[in-house]
């Protein structure tokens, strides 16, 4: 179940924004009787008709317009105002000079005009918005980068520095997301190293290594935000609420936090899953490199584990304990903590098990 202070930010929000609706309404309303007062001949029931529907009509565009982002607003914006300078140099010039001499030709000029207007604007618009992450105007001194291209976005949460396999996923440029790292998770981060705990202490070294590693890298778009979500709030509410107000997902190793962000439709992304999905399916016969950590339940047997945390248990090896060894699949068993796997030792591990002086010289 969430916490209940993702559930208060979210509720807020959604409260703070109806108000404001309800608020808006009214004044369109209260706008048109005063319309009607200041125009008696009006008819008041149609005038508050009008009022009420021009404030609904508003509204439902605000709720349409929902996933618009600042930025699309900002290329709007430029794509209309560049649209109405080409078409005010257009009308202006000489081109149109033989029609304003005659007037005749008046209404015709006016209407070239003002199609000449909306068809620059419209190119404009949508010029401006099919390109807008390309946008880089100059100007003298000063210049415009886009920093916040429409690329997908992952707030990284404490946990995820802690495990440090992002800094090896980021390495290998296999990372298509933006990391964004609030504030509040490097407060949090600090506070685990600077405990009295060691192991405490440790992990939250860790992490801020991985951070340190993650920052090194020239080909990662790395992201520190400078979140205002209330102090009072916990860190896992803290994390889904910044991420549904960025439309960013959650990379976390916490199952908690993930399941929380589930519940308020926040999609997560977890390395073990990924860990996972990479591990190549195992077939009889085939070979493996295991390293034997301990002795099986029977005798000569010894059990390795595969990087997914599968165990290998292998016949006929426990005196080759502490070694990595090929073994060759023979029987594959599921279990609920994921695969057990029976393998025997291959012919060249065989060879140097059966002749001591031959492993040696290997």
């Amino acid at each position: 179940m969430p916490g209940p202070g993702a559930t208060r930010l979210i509720l807020k929000m959604n409260k703070t924004i109806l108000t404001i609706r309800l608020f808006y309404l009214s004044i369109c309303v209260g706008g048109a009787a005063l319309l009607q007062y200041a125009n008696p001949s009006w008819s008041l029931p149609l005038t508050l008709f009008v009022g009420t529907m021009i404030g609904c009509l508003t509204i439902l565009v605000d709720i349409f317009l929902k996933g618009f982002s600042l930025r699309g607003l900002t290329a709007l914006t430029f794509g209309m105002g560049v649209g109405a300078l080409i078409s005010w140099f257009v009308s202006n010039s000489p081109l149109f000079e033989p029609l304003e001499s005659d007037e005749e030709f008046a209404g015709l000029l006016y209407l070239v005009r003002l199609v000449l207007f909306i068809t620059l604007m419209y190119l404009g618009t949508v010029i401006a918005l099919r390109g807008r992450d390309e946008f880089n105007l100059v100007i003298p001194y000063i210049r415009f980068v886009p920093h916040g291209v429409d690329v997908p976005l992952v707030v990284v949460d404490t946990s995820a520095l802690i495990d440090g396999r992002i800094a090896q996923i980021c390495k290998s440029r296999w990372m298509a997301y933006a990391l964004v790292i609030p504030r509040f998770v490097l407060d949090e981060l600090q506070n685990v190293a600077d405990s009295y705990d060691p192991q405490r202490q440790a992990r939250g070294r860790k992490g801020i290594q991985t951070l340190n590693e993650l920052k090194q890298m020239e080909n990662l778009d790395l992201r520190i935000h400078e979140s205002e979500v209330s102090r009072g709030e916990e860190v896992d509410a803290k994390l889904v609420f910044l991420s549904k107000s960025m439309q960013a997902k959650i990379l976390t190793m916490d199952y908690n936090l993930a399941k929380l962000a589930e519940f308020q439709g926040v999609e997560w992304l977890n390395i073990n899953n990924l860990l996972k999905s990479l591990n190549p399916e195992l077939n009889l016969g085939e070979r493996v490199q295991v390293q034997l950590v301990k002795p099986g339940k029977e005798t000569g047997q010894a059990v390795g584990f595969l990087p997914d945390g599968s165990m290998v248990v292998v016949n006929e090896a426990r005196e080759l304990m502490g070694e990595e060894v090929d073994a060759e699949v023979v029987s594959i068993i599921p279990s609920g903590a994921g695969k057990l796997i029976f393998a025997r030792l291959s012919n060249e591990d065989e060879t140097r098990e059966d002749n001591p002086k031959e492993a040696v010289r290997s």
